[in-house]
């Protein structure tokens, strides 16, 4: 019988879920099935000045595939989160009445990026859909603040960097495809092929939260000193991510 692993993380500690977990106090409790790795729940403490409850579901590559929506509609009904985060494509190479039609059938509050499949028109179909596009912008829920950056593009990354940096501090959720260099993007051979320039970022400003996707290979939960990061990508195992933000931050991997 399986185990979810629950991790206290203090605010000073530096590690890595995957290479680190031996050097944690961890609890053990039953669960369903034998995929440990699946069923990791990782708590960071936050002082914060008021209290606030929030369940977001995160999932990214959905690459057009009927079924994979499907799944994510299935765990809105299970898990009933406030807010669905979808980090980038959407599509398959659009076309953007696809996105459109997707993000329509989500039926609770939704913010999306783009990514590198995405064709234009999908930037401009989730503008018209249901959902919120917070491609470069910053967008406020329940309290939380969310930014917005895809990172499939160094250049808009860095001229995000230089134009929109006061966007950026400790308190944001970001929400980008592409994830940072060194952190949930491992591929072939365990390389990583994350942006640097988004890893610049994080390094800098100290996001509670990052949610991305883009490496299928690579799904799962990592962390810097102070940033939270989740690969909930579902285009090649798992079913995204279970986030609760209250006077903990706390994610589960779905699948």
């Amino acid at each position: 019988m399986a185990h979810h692993i629950v991790v206290l993380i203090q605010s000073i500690m530096l590690y890595n879920i995957k290479t680190n977990l031996g050097k944690l106090n961890m609890e053990y409790m039953p669960a369903a099935d034998n995929k440990v790795s699946n069923h990791i729940i990782l708590r960071r403490h936050m002082q914060l000045d008021k209290m606030f409850t929030m369940k977001i579901l995160a999932t990214a590559d959905i690459h057009g595939a009927q079924y994979r929506l499907n799944i994510l509609l299935k765990n809105v009904e299970i898990y009933s989160p406030d807010l669905v985060v979808v980090c980038g494509d959407i599509t398959q190479f659009g076309p953007g009445e696809m996105a459109k039609n997707f993000l329509d059938q989500i039926p609770v509050t939704t913010f999306a990026v783009p990514g590198n499949i995405d064709t234009d028109d999908v930037d401009k179909a989730i503008d018209e859909s249901k959902a919120t596009n917070i491609n470069m912008k910053r967008v406020e829920k329940n309290g939380v603040s969310f930014v917005g950056i895809n990172g499939v593009n160094p250049a808009y990354t860095a001229m995000f960097l230089n134009s929109k940096e006061k966007m950026l501090d400790e308190s944001v959720v970001l929400v980008s495809h592409v994830p940072p260099h060194g952190l949930q993007d491992k591929v072939f051979l365990g390389m990583h092929s994350g942006s640097k320039e988004l890893r610049e970022i994080v390094d800098k400003y100290n996001p509670r939260l990052v949610l991305c996707g883009h490496i299928h290979e690579d799904p799962g939960i990592t962390r810097t000193d102070k940033t939270i990061v989740v690969n909930c990508s579902m285009g090649k195992r798992g079913e995204g991510a279970l986030v609760e933000i209250d006077k903990d931050i706390t994610v589960k991997m779905l699948g």
